[in-house]
């Protein structure tokens, strides 16, 4: 489903195909253990792969981001396909996640 690249202060997770209610839950887990097993100070989700996203989905990020903010790490998401990122903007958690173009404006 995934892959999990690390580098001494960044982890990036790169979630593929759908985040569903199927699924989401599995997705959540792996979010909240990146954040709380590694002493990373900047967890980086890669949607690039991601081809749907439904509430769950949102959800389990949206519980990731509350679980880094309490933890002090940043938390961030990158790469959003045209119709991922319609659904941030039409939920307006585009103006709540920080969302970058890709990895390479790190």
């Amino acid at each position: 489903m995934q892959a999990v690249l690390k580098n001494p202060q960044i982890t990036v997770i790169r979630p593929q195909g759908s985040l569903n209610a199927a699924n989401a839950l599995e997705f959540e887990r792996n979010l909240t253990t990146a954040l709380t097993k590694n002493s990373n100070s900047f967890l980086l989700v890669d949607l690039e792969q991601v081809e749907s996203l439904d509430s769950a989905g949102l959800m389990a990020l949206v519980s990731a981001l509350k679980l880094a903010q309490s933890l002090g790490q940043r938390f961030s998401l990158c790469s959003l396909s045209p119709s991922i990122r319609i659904i941030f903007e039409l939920t307006q958690l585009d103006r709540v996640f920080e969302i970058l173009e890709s990895q390479a404006v790190l």
